[in-house]
């Protein structure tokens, strides 16, 4: 069911220019040194936006990863910069596709999307299954 719903979230959902915009931002903080953690945040953020169904964002800590020192400070600087207007976006897009009842698995997925774009420094993306076998 997850691969139906993302080939339709790539071809009528906008997954694609969503991704695209994702890599641009990543392509964009990475000219800077300091910018470089939050580009792969957005380059990790690009890959579960083009298939978000059937998998999950979750902290790093739950997969086994140690968390990096910082993280808290990086995403408070990412939710003021970037973050806080991405969720707004993907919150008015969703709120959008939920307008029909075929739209209504997008917008779930957009408001999915719009709560990890909030704070995605420190996150992993694992598949729905794992997450419950794992943890």
């Amino acid at each position: 069911m997850a691969l139906i719903g993302n080939l339709l979230w790539l071809i009528f959902g906008g997954g694609i220019a969503a991704c695209i915009g994702w890599l641009l931002c990543g392509l964009i903080l990475c000219i800077t040194i300091i910018g470089i953690p939050f580009g792969i945040a957005s380059f990790r953020m690009a890959g579960y936006v083009i298939w978000p169904f059937g998998r999950e964002l979750i902290d790093a800590e739950r997969v086994g990863e140690r968390r990096i020192t910082g993280t808290g400070i990086a995403n408070l600087l990412w939710i003021i910069l970037a973050g806080l207007w991405l969720a707004i976006l993907h919150v008015l897009v969703g709120a959008l596709d939920c307008i029909t009842i075929i739209g209504i698995p997008f917008g779930l997925a957009n408001f999915k999307i719009a709560q990890a774009a909030f704070a995605p420094l420190g996150k992993r993306i694992v598949r729905k299954n794992t997450l419950r076998q794992g943890g």
